[in-house]
């Protein structure tokens, strides 16, 4: 993507999109409900596409990441309530310790395999979740008081920053190990691949983004409670990454997008919300088993419209 038409049309499409949404904020044109909706749409997108790193690229099948939510959450209202230290550097904080804890839990761990890997990660979100539910300091089941420091601003540049970084890391040598180990992990290992270090790593990459995506959610409410981090959540952030399809990182955008929007509708039937949820998933595993995109991504659609068109024009 780097170095590419693709890569600049992104950026302009990018800060095009934000200063003219910032403008009909300014003008007060888009009420303050749908921005706040934005902001959470944006959070959804950066948790799905830092699962999207480890369960779409390298094929890791990982039920922990709310853990990793809840350090990156818990870290950064430390950083800002208790030490009075400037957002963006909480928000590097929180993402710099839920790295530490993916690097931590992802070497003994990710020599496991699939149901296996996923027990041990949802163990660990566990893990943590109790944790914060135990220690006074953060409030424990009581919560914890954060001030509201997210805004459209911090959200959108983060989310062009995940975007960036983990669709030029797909797109080099690296990226291309982690999908041999996705697609068959022995072949990879015969080849001299370390599977276990690309493994770590994009585990870790995708901690460090989940981290600054909890960090954005922390401050966006008022208080965050342990109970917000439990095996739903995690749920939840998988079903972004399955919708959109295994191995789409577009497919993993649209579906978060599409699934924030519907639950900001039904904020007042979780029930409702959740059997939609069940009815979604089972529809999509019936009739389109690969999720909305498959593998492919949107810009290759352009590819081929515009090789099609290419096509035409040689023939006459």
């Amino acid at each position: 993507m780097k170095n590419t038409k693709g890569f600049w049309g992104f950026l302009i499409f990018a800060f095009a999109f934000y200063g003219i949404s910032q403008l009909l904020m300014v003008m007060n044109i888009i009420p303050y409900h749908y921005v706040n909706t934005m902001v959470f749409i944006a959070i959804n997108i950066i948790l799905a596409v830092s699962l999207h790193i480890v369960i779409g690229v390298t094929g890791q099948f990982s039920l922990g990441h709310a853990g990793f939510l809840a350090i990156g959450a818990y870290v950064s209202a430390i950083m800002t309530m208790k030490l009075q230290l400037p957002f963006f550097v909480a928000l590097f904080v929180g993402g710099t310790i839920a790295a530490l804890a993916g690097l931590v839990v992802g070497i003994p761990s990710l020599r496991l395999k699939g149901d296996y890997l996923a027990i041990a990660t949802l163990g660990f979100g566990e893990i943590i979740r109790i944790m914060f539910l135990n220690i006074d300091y953060v409030g424990g089941a009581a919560g914890m008081q954060v001030s509201h420091l997210t805004t459209w601003t911090y959200a959108f540049v983060c989310l062009v920053i995940t975007i960036v970084v983990i669709v030029n890391l797909t797109n080099s040598s690296h990226g291309r190990a982690c999908i041999s180990i996705r697609e068959d992990e022995i072949a990879a290992d015969a080849m001299g691949i370390n599977t276990t270090y690309y493994k770590v790593a994009a585990f870790t990459l995708g901690s460090f983004f989940a981290g600054v995506a909890g960090g954005l959610y922390a401050h966006n409410f008022y208080i965050i409670q342990p109970g917000n981090f439990g095996f739903i959540k995690s749920i939840d952030i998988l079903i972004f990454v399955v919708l959109g399809g295994l191995g789409s990182m577009s497919g993993a955008v649209i579906a978060a997008i599409l699934l924030t929007v519907v639950s900001t509708f039904l904020q007042g039937y979780a029930e409702t919300r959740m059997i939609i949820y069940s009815l979604v998933l089972i529809i999509v595993m019936l009739y389109r088993p690969q999720g909305l995109m498959g593998t492919s991504e949107i810009t290759s659609w352009f590819k081929k419209k515009g090789g099609k068109s290419n096509d035409n024009r040689t023939t006459a």
